[in-house]
């Protein structure tokens, strides 16, 4: 199991169309700027070495700059200043073109996910024209390779920034302002999104894992999500569901096939299937989720989620259930 520090994150490492625009338009103002730099420093250089050669050699009288000297400086400067006009209007001109081509019209059949901003967590919704066909899962996207995508984006509480660094530019959730973004994925793989707009104390602890992979290992995943939590197969693992439809989780979370309905925290039904917890700030093992259910604070101090009270043999019967739910 990959944990955080295994999955690329880097604007220079495209996965999508739109990324590698970007990443191409990087590329250009970086030579650009480096080769201004190198020439600028080289010209430096020069002239200080002149200046001391002319140092060490004999005093010569100074007088007034001739006219062709004058002339010559001029044409020097003003060459100078056009080519900075020149190079600056190229730059913007592919600037301009770049951000035509990432902002294109969306293809109308693009896969639709919305994706709410909380927090500290992703909410994900796979859209679909039936409802019962509309999945719902937490801090774990993922997409086909080869297929636009079209994400729906909004927040409930503050401003917030979706990014994925390989697949698409920053693009702010501003509560009550819902936006769009889209993009196709060029390669498989797994990758790390974030929020990068400051969201109050865990901000730097609210990612999200990327997954891209190819058309038919997508489609059977999507339809493993469709289903229900799977009946409990242990006596352990049904007393953990009745431990989990009697407490606390039932007021913040959802569990497909039981009667956990709530959407104050993370949908849950396929909860063992995910590779973090926390909104990609824990690996998803049996150690973490126990201390995750018993005191989050701990693990990540200011997140929503209160303390709960369990002994032992009910906590081990609510990890057996929800190391089930695959």
């Amino acid at each position: 199991m990959n944990n955080s520090a295994d999955i690329i994150q880097s604007a220079l490492n495209p996965a999508a169309v739109e990324a590698a625009h970007i990443a191409r338009l990087w590329w250009i103002f970086f030579w650009v700027t480096l080769l201004i730099f190198a020439l600028v420093t080289l010209a430096l250089v020069f002239a200080f070495v002149r200046h001391a050669r002319d140092a060490t050699s004999e005093p010569q009288i100074i007088g007034e700059p001739d006219a062709r000297s004058q002339s010559r400086t001029a044409a020097v400067v003003w060459s100078l200043v056009a080519m900075t006009v020149a190079i600056l209007f190229a730059l913007l001109i592919i600037d301009f073109f770049t951000g035509n081509k990432i902002y294109a019209a969306p293809d109308a059949n693009a896969l639709g996910i919305k994706i709410t901003g909380h927090q500290w967590w992703w909410e994900i919704e796979y859209q679909n024209p039936q409802p019962s066909e509309i999945v719902a899962t937490a801090n774990e996207i993922h997409v086909p390779v080869g297929k636009p995508v079209k994400f729906e984006l909004q927040s409930v509480d503050v401003i917030h920034s979706f990014w994925v660094p390989n697949m698409h530019g920053k693009k702010d959730l501003v509560p009550g302002h819902p936006t769009t973004t889209w993009f196709t994925a060029t390669r498989a793989g797994e990758f790390r999104g974030q929020c990068a707009e400051y969201c109050g104390e865990q901000h730097a602890h609210m990612r999200l894992v990327f997954v891209a992979e190819p058309a038919p290992q997508f489609d059977h995943w999507l339809s493993e999500q469709k289903r229900s939590a799977p009946e409990p197969a242990s006596d352990s693992a049904r007393r953990g569901r009745d431990i989990f439809v009697s407490r606390q989780c039932v007021m913040c979370h959802a569990i497909q096939g039981t009667n956990a309905r709530a959407t104050l925290g993370p949908d849950l039904t396929h909860l063992a299937s995910r590779k973090m917890i926390a909104a990609g700030e824990l690996p998803n093992t049996r150690g973490y989720l126990a201390g995750w259910i018993l005191n989050a604070q701990v693990l990540k101090p200011g997140t929503q989620m209160p303390p709960t009270q369990l002994g032992a043999d009910d906590l081990n019967a609510l990890l057996d259930y929800l190391e089930s739910l695959k």
